[in-house]
This record gives C-alpha cells, sequence and structure tokens, in this order.
C-alpha cells in the first residue's frame, strides 16, 4: 500500500526461450486486456527469454500477425533477456513451461524463485501444463498459443483484479 491507501502497482514479467513467440504474445494480450478491463496503469507489464538470442529484435513475423488478427499488437515489443535483477522487479515471471522456469531459476537468486508461476496455473478453460513453442511449427501452432494465452490472462487478470479491488 501507498500512503494514501492506494495498492502498489504489481508487475509481470512474461519469459519464454527467445522472446519472440510466446512471451511477447502473453505481454501484448495482458497490455490490451489491461486498457480494455482495467486497472490500466496498476499493473506493468513486460516479457523477456531465458536466451538473449534475439536481443533487440521485434516478436517472429508469425506471431505479430496472429495477435493482430485478434486484435493485439505486438509489433512494438522488443525481445530482451532475463535477468537477475527481474527476479526484485517484477511481482510475478510467468513462464510458459518447465524449460523456461528451469532455466530462469539458473538465472534468478534462489531466494527468490517464489516468485515464478507457469502461466497456465492461471487458465480458466485450458488446462495444458505448458504453453507449447509454436516456432518450429505452422499457423495453428500460432493459434493454439493464443488460445491459451488468452484464457490463461483472463484467469490471471481475475486474480489481480480482485487483490487490488479495496476491501
Amino acid at each position: 500500500m501507498t500512503d494514501d491507501g492506494t495498492p502498489l502497482p504489481r508487475r509481470l514479467l512474461f519469459v519464454c526461450m527467445g522472446n519472440i513467440c510466446r512471451s511477447p504474445t502473453a505481454h501484448g494480450v495482458m497490455r490490451h486486456k489491461l486498457r480494455v478491463a482495467g486497472p490500466d496503469g496498476a499493473i506493468e507489464v513486460d516479457s523477456a527469454g531465458t536466451h538473449g538470442w534475439h536481443e533487440g529484435d521485434p516478436p517472429d513475423e508469425r506471431a505479430i500477425a496472429h495477435a493482430h488478427r485478434r486484435g493485439y499488437d505486438i509489433a512494438d515489443l522488443r525481445a530482451r533477456p532475463l535477468r537477475p535483477a527481474d527476479f526484485e522487479r517484477f511481482d510475478l515471471l510467468l513462464v510458459m513451461d518447465g524449460a523456461n522456469r528451469a532455466a530462469a531459476r539458473r538465472i534468478g537468486p534462489a531466494v527468490q524463485h517464489g516468485n515464478l508461476r507457469l502461466l497456465t496455473a492461471y487458465g480458466l478453460v485450458h488446462h495444458a501444463a505448458e504453453v507449447p513453442d509454436p516456432y518450429y511449427g505452422g499457423d495453428a501452432g500460432f493459434e493454439h498459443v493464443l488460445d491459451g494465452v488468452e484464457d490463461a490472462c483472463d484467469g490471471l487478470l481475475r486474480r489481480l483484479v480482485e487483490e487490488l479491488r479495496p476491501r
């Protein structure tokens, strides 16, 4: 809580391997949902990759196209690597799969591993264990990612709104 009694902003970091498909998709979906449903501005959203191969690059063109078809603009996002400081800066690091979680644990301080969560844990309808990597697949993979990410972001947003609601 701040001095005036308002809740502190929540900070969310979506994490995948290269930060060009799944995590920027989740970043863009959540950013859009916050603008539409609020509380826009009360929650900070970012994304990163456990590997820095694509640092500074935009999302994969297929991710941009599929997101655009559903009304999400992710073309402005740029890949960046996950850093140890992210574990302090962000309240939740939402990883796409178990391999991302293991890699993130190697990057961040052990004392802060408690803020790592699988994004799929927040799903309301889809109950997959992981968000699959669509990079080496076709269009259906990117659509499947969007289905799961939209659902998980809806569940996460519902939970965050409840937590931010004044009591």
